[in-house]
């Protein structure tokens, strides 16, 4: 984090690299997210950036263009810093957009993010991350395993 920035805007910015990365299956970019940090979703809680970045690598389809051909739009964020601490939460809604050849924009998942950061060397990092699915719609094209997912729309998901 550049000491000019505030930590709100730094954390608003690792939730936002979060969509980023996913939409672009820029795996290692996760790893880097979650070097140090937990990952639950619907598989359960994963710790630490390898296991995190082999389990999107594993679940989520990766399109010819190299993209999972989604948006996962971040709303509604809530974050709260402990400045003396060194620690923060936030928590958001998301939407995952997807269009793929021969099927129409449509979103495909919507849920919340329920995150923790902590502070060290003077910038900000994931420690966990949440995602629970509140809403779901056709996720065949985004991942390998659909109908392994719980059958009730509030298990946590990969989103």
């Amino acid at each position: 984090m550049p000491a000019d920035q505030p930590s709100h805007q730094a954390i608003a910015n690792l939730v936002h690299r979060y969509a980023a990365c996913v939409d672009g299956a820029d795996f290692a970019g996760i790893r880097d997210l979650f070097a140090d940090a937990s990952f639950t979703g619907s598989g359960g809680t994963l710790r630490g950036g390898e296991a995190i970045a082999a389990m999107f690598e594993r679940t989520v389809i990766v399109h010819p263009d190299g993209t999972l051909r989604t948006k996962h739009v971040t709303t509604n964020l809530a974050v709260e810093v402990d400045e003396e601490a060194g620690t923060a939460t936030s928590k958001a809604y998301y939407t995952v957009l997807q269009a793929v050849p021969g099927l129409p924009l449509q979103p495909i998942a919507c849920g919340t993010y329920d995150d923790a950061f902590t502070r060290t060397g003077g910038r900000w990092h994931f420690t966990s991350r949440r995602i629970t699915l509140d809403l779901a719609g056709d996720l065949t094209h985004h991942l390998r395993r659909p109908e392994n997912l719980p059958s009730h729309a509030s298990a946590p998901h990969q989103g």
